[in-house]
């Protein structure tokens, strides 16, 4: 009964035109190579985990104040935006930028960018100061200060 019901259904796909990719015909992103020599953490290990490095360093940003480089937002953007012909930069979540590159190929929805920015905005230099690339505003600090210290 099982087999008869998975015939029925594969030639269903097939009579309405679809076809079953196998991981072989489904091509690899090539996200554009970054600036630095290498990055903060082995590539494997990035691939896998740079969410939980950056969902800690936010942890010990916002609630604890202690502000370091190496798992940064702030610093993947040094190394990961690229510009264009004009030497602008690109937003790194436009197509076939390092960010959107990867989490299009894999299905993630990628909201950093909803509340940080997608590109340095300081064009002289990209390792300028951090401050220079968070986008937060005086308002916002006072705001967010208000907050973290009513926090238990």
């Amino acid at each position: 009964m099982r087999r008869r019901l998975a015939a029925v259904g594969l030639a269903f796909i097939m009579g309405a035109g679809w076809s079953i990719s196998t991981p072989a015909d489904i091509p690899l992103p090539a996200p554009p190579k970054a600036k630095g020599d290498r990055c903060v953490e082995p590539t494997d290990l990035m691939r896998r985990n740079h969410m939980e490095f950056l969902l800690h360093q936010r942890d010990e940003t916002v609630h604890r104040g202690i502000r370091t480089k190496k798992h940064s937002l702030v610093e993947c953007l040094t190394c990961h935006t690229q510009t264009d012909a004009a030497g602008h930069y690109i937003p790194i979540n436009a197509p076939g930028q390092f960010c959107q590159d990867c989490h299009a190929y894999s299905g993630v929805k990628m909201d950093c960018f909803e509340c940080h920015a997608t590109k340095p905005r300081n064009s002289a230099s990209v390792h300028s100061k951090s401050a220079a690339m968070s986008g937060t505003s005086p308002a916002h600090l006072s705001n967010l200060a208000r907050v973290v210290g009513n926090r238990p």
